[in-house]
């Protein structure tokens, strides 16, 4: 089915329900648990219940919840599917955590009026820092309604332009700036670009700017500047254990009867050290 673009309230719950599946999950909470109780919290005057309780009909069925994203194409967008598509992916190193973070904050921006620009340059990153592949993941992002015909025929063509054409390049050539910079050329008043503009001037001047560098400093400078959302990154996690504390303790214990062992088997056991010191006997001995 073709999709269409949806209401901004519909996005809010998106943002809501993004958010807290990824928090539960954190907190060892089963997916079929989390989506069988949070459709409940949904606002009711949204279809995102409706979608919800199709997805863990999908996710008892076959154990993702991107078949059913697929399957519900007029509410959830094809780069929607393809981030949750990779996550669940066996073979795939992509954390679902970061994808339901990458999936909330993108819901977020929706609700604030965002550029074409803006939301392009965020997808783009998030399947260029996570290596999800350019070719399918282009192609998602092109089918996106938040994108016209001129959007959408560029951002495929990106496809064999990558590689050979240095991407800041891609963006400049396609702004407001590289026409200015063209009409103050001696002679070159009425310059006429060969291509529609895609990119305001600022994203232009950014662009230039970062020629022939690493475009991840292109994606920073064009999130200070212009507001555009920030790529979730996995975190380092320090000072924090990867096990429950009630796992990690009873690892230890099995840890020191281990050691027990293989000293019993070694004949270097000691025994002194399960000895229980009586502290009655020092104090009569000090009297």
């Amino acid at each position: 089915m073709t999709q269409t673009p949806l209401d901004r309230e519909e996005y809010i719950e998106q943002t809501y329900f993004f958010r807290n599946y990824r928090e539960r999950l954190e907190d060892a909470i089963p997916s079929q648990v989390v989506l069988s109780t949070i459709y409940e919290e949904i606002l009711a005057t949204t279809k995102l219940p409706m979608a919800i309780d199709f997805l863990k009909g999908e996710l008892m069925l076959t154990g993702r919840i991107s078949d059913g994203m697929q399957k519900l194409s007029h509410y959830f967008t094809p780069f929607q599917t393809y981030i949750m598509k990779n996550a669940e992916d066996d073979k795939s190193k992509f954390d679902q955590k970061i994808a339901l973070k990458i999936l909330e904050r993108e819901a977020k921006y929706r609700t604030e009026s965002p550029s074409s620009a803006g939301m392009f340059i965020y997808q783009f990153e998030c399947i260029s820092r996570n290596r999800l592949g350019y070719h399918h993941g282009l192609e998602a992002i092109s089918r996106d309604t938040q994108y016209n015909t001129d959007w959408s025929e560029w951002i495929r063509k990106l496809k064999q332009q990558l590689g050979s054409v240095d991407f800041s390049d891609l963006i400049y050539l396609r702004s407001q700036h590289f026409v200015d910079e063209q009409c103050k050329k001696p002679g070159n008043a009425e310059f006429q670009p060969r291509f529609p503009v895609l990119f305001s001037s600022q994203d232009g001047r950014i662009a230039k700017a970062n020629h022939n560098r690493d475009p991840l400093y292109m994606f920073a400078a064009l999130q200070r500047q212009l507001g555009y959302p920030e790529v979730p990154r996995n975190q380092p996690q320090t000072g924090k254990s990867v096990f429950h504390p009630a796992l990690e303790a009873r690892l230890h214990k099995i840890e020191a009867r281990l050691q027990l062992i293989d000293s019993e088997l070694k004949g270097n056991l000691d025994l002194n050290q399960f000895l229980v010191k009586d502290t009655r006997l020092d104090n009569l001995d000090s009297h």
